[in-house]
């Protein structure tokens, strides 16, 4: 069967069962799949239905990327420091793109103009996080594939950007859609996610 659209995909990702893990498989066309600081690609109004090609000045720049600059000594330490990017990265392009009063998970916002999904939030995220790891800014860490969780007993289908720890191979879950625009997004472990994690109620 052929899916034009992503969000007819979506939709039926809704319907897969609880036990499914597979990794998100939703694309789009129109995404830069190699992003530079002076050429990006940024989504919103839920599930890319706004696409938009966004830069940085240098100022700019030195700005989202300031928490990395001086290596962390520990995985730990350099998931904190990334933390603090995505949020400066949210607070910068949101200035850009109209998505500064973006709100928390969906409801919050629903209807308001330049507000995100998890489509949108895990998209841009691993944008911002392919930026670092291309710039060398990641020493502990590789920018990995988004995830997907699905089932009756984590809600809707929801999706995320990955991080995996060098060595280890430890994957973590960099999930901005539960905050405000500019705060730091939620870094735990996948396997924890996946089974519903969930920062205002664990």
């Amino acid at each position: 069967m052929m899916l034009s659209e992503p969000r007819t995909l979506l939709m039926l990702l809704c319907l897969l069962p609880a036990t499914q893990t597979a990794a998100d498989i939703l694309s789009y066309n129109d995404i830069i799949d190699e992003p530079t600081p002076s050429r990006y690609s940024i989504c919103y109004n839920h599930s890319c239905a706004t696409v938009v090609t966004d830069s940085l000045n240098d100022a700019e720049w030195q700005q989202v990327t300031a928490p990395l600059r001086t290596p962390a000594s520990t995985a730990a330490g350099e998931r904190a420091a990334i933390a603090r990017s995505m949020a400066i990265f949210e607070t910068v392009i949101g200035g850009h793109t109209g998505t500064s009063l973006d709100k928390g998970r969906n409801l919050a916002g629903f209807g308001l103009p330049g507000q995100l999904d998890c489509i949108d939030e895990s998209t841009n995220t691993t944008t911002y996080l392919r930026l670092l790891e291309q710039d060398g800014l990641l020493q502990h860490h590789r920018v990995g594939e988004r995830a997907t969780r699905f089932g009756l007993f984590v809600g809707m289908p929801h999706s995320t950007a990955v991080i995996e720890e060098s060595g280890s191979g430890i994957r973590y879950v960099v999930d901005s859609w539960f905050y405000d625009n500019g705060l730091p997004p939620h870094i735990v472990r996948l396997e924890d996610w996946r089974a519903g994690l969930d920062p205002d109620r664990d």
